[in-house]
């Protein structure tokens, strides 16, 4: 199938004031995943064993942590997520609209 960066598939699987969540499991071993982050609104943030990630910004600007460390991402950024690492992200005054990969299904 072909999909946008914009539209991935998929169905909703989490949504309130701070975002809307949308999962593709179209494929077997991987998940394709988008957030819509709302300005100055942040993710949990959480960590899963056996799971790696991939995220690629598409829209906006915000920081994200990996454990303790802050950095500021933007449009065209990727951040690789090892196994294990907390990650947490917020958006700026614009929102934050991203794209993840994940390994396996959806544990958090």
């Amino acid at each position: 199938m072909k999909y946008t960066i914009k539209d991935t598939g998929g169905e909703v699987v989490k949504e309130d004031d701070r975002y809307v969540v949308k999962d593709n499991k179209m494929l077997n071993n991987l998940v394709v995943s988008s957030t819509q982050l709302n300005p100055n609104k942040q993710t949990s943030g959480h960590n899963h064993k056996g799971q790696e990630e991939v995220y690629f910004f598409v829209e906006g600007t915000g920081t994200m942590w990996l454990d303790e460390k802050e950095m500021s991402v933007k449009k065209g950024d990727v951040v690789l997520i090892e196994d294990g690492v907390f990650h947490k992200v917020k958006a700026g005054n614009d929102g934050l609209y991203f794209v993840c990969v994940f390994d396996g299904r959806r544990n958090h």
